[in-house]
C-alpha cells in the first residue's frame, strides 16, 4: 500500500496514524479537530476489505475521480470490498469529525471466519469475486472499542498489541448476530418518522444523562409507546435504554477520570450517582477495577 497523502492547513489540529498490527492488517485513525474540511488520499489494494467507523460528525468518500460520493455520517459503520477493481481511500472529512478504519486482506479475513462463511454474505463461495458495500449502526460496545482506539494513551511499546488486540474486538462486535437489525425482520426500520424519534430518544437520555427521564416520560417526549421505544432502540442501538445509557455513562466518566480535572466523587455526580460507592460500584461492573486503580494505572 503506498503511503498517506494528506491536504490540510492546520496539522496541529489535525492527526492521522496508521497502525500496522500483523500482516494484511491494518488500522488507520484520523481525528479532524479543525474547523475546516480535510481530505486524506490513500491507495489500496484490490485484496483488502475495509471497515469504516465515523465516531463525531460526517466524512464522504469519493470514487471515480469525484463521479460518486458516498456520505459516511456519525455514529456508522461503512464496509467496502471489490476484488474486482482497488478502492482507494479518498476521504473529505469533515470539521470537528473522527474516523477510524480498519483493513484487513481476504486472505486474513477469511482465516479468522472461515467456518462462518455461510453466514458473512461477501465469504460464500456465490459472492466470494463479487464487489460487497454495507452500511449500519455502531452499537454501544462497539463505540466503546472505538473509543478506545481512537483515544490510545498507552505506552507506544504496547500500541501494536493493544490495536490488534481492540481491532479483533471490533470486529468479533461488528459480526456479532445478536446485534443489529435486519430491516427485512424489523419493519419499524422501515418507517424513518420513527427511526428520527429513536435517535431523538437517545439524544435526550445523553443530555440528561445524571436525571435521566423514566421509559414512560421519555416515550411520551418523543411520541412512541414504551413497547414500540423499547423495541426500536434495541434494533437501533442493539441494546435497551439503560443498558445503552449506562455504557454511555461509565464511557464519559472514564473519560473524565483521564482528564484529571474532577476526583472520583465529582465524576461520579456528573454521570448521575449520589454516592461515591454507588459510581464505584458501577465502574468496576464495567471496567473491572475501581476509579482510583483506573487513574493510578494511567500513570
Amino acid at each position: 500500500m503506498n503511503e498517506v497523502v494528506l491536504s490540510k492547513k492546520n496539522v496541529a489540529q489535525s492527526s492521522f496514524k496508521e497502525t500496522k498490527v500483523d500482516d494484511g492488517f491494518l488500522v488507520l485513525t484520523y481525528k479532524n479537530d479543525d474547523s475546516e474540511l480535510q481530505s486524506i488520499v490513500k491507495e489500496i489494494d484490490s485484496d483488502y476489505i475495509q471497515f469504516h467507523f465515523c465516531l463525531k460528525g460526517s466524512s464522504e468518500f469519493i470514487f471515480n475521480e469525484g463521479r460518486y460520493r458516498l456520505t459516511i455520517l456519525e455514529e456508522n459503520s461503512l464496509l467496502l470490498y471489490n476484488p474486482q477493481r482497488e478502492l482507494p481511500i479518498n476521504l473529505e472529512t469533515q470539521a470537528h469529525s473522527w474516523i477510524v478504519s480498519v483493513l484487513i486482506s481476504i486472505k486474513k479475513f477469511h482465516g479468522l471466519f472461515s467456518q462462518e462463511a455461510g453466514y458473512i454474505s461477501f465469504l460464500n463461495e456465490d459472492n466470494k469475486d463479487k464487489k460487497y458495500y454495507k452500511d449500519g449502526v455502531i452499537t454501544p460496545s462497539m463505540a466503546i472499542v472505538l473509543n478506545q482506539i481512537i483515544n490510545f494513551n498507552l505506552n507506544q511499546s504496547v500500541k501494536n498489541l493493544y490495536f490488534k488486540a481492540k481491532a479483533y474486538e471490533l470486529l468479533s462486535l461488528y459480526f456479532n448476530k445478536s446485534e443489529g437489525a435486519n430491516i427485512e425482520q424489523c419493519p419499524f426500520l422501515v418507517d424513518e418518522t420513527n427511526v428520527i424519534k429513536i435517535r431523538k430518544a437517545k439524544d435526550i437520555i445523553i443530555s440528561r444523562m445524571a436525571e435521566p427521564p423514566s421509559l414512560q416520560q421519555l416515550a411520551d417526549e418523543i411520541g412512541l409507546n414504551i413497547k414500540k421505544l423499547k423495541e426500536g432502540f434495541k434494533q437501533i442501538y442493539g441494546d435497551s435504554v439503560f443498558s445503552f445509557l449506562f455504557d454511555y455513562k461509565m464511557e464519559v466518566a472514564r473519560k473524565l477520570l483521564e482528564s484529571g480535572n474532577d476526583n472520583v466523587n465529582e465524576v461520579g455526580l456528573k454521570v448521575g450517582y449520589s454516592t461515591s460507592s454507588h459510581f464505584i460500584a458501577a465502574f468496576k461492573k464495567k471496567y473491572g477495577t475501581t476509579p482510583k486503580k483506573y487513574v493510578t494505572s494511567l500513570s
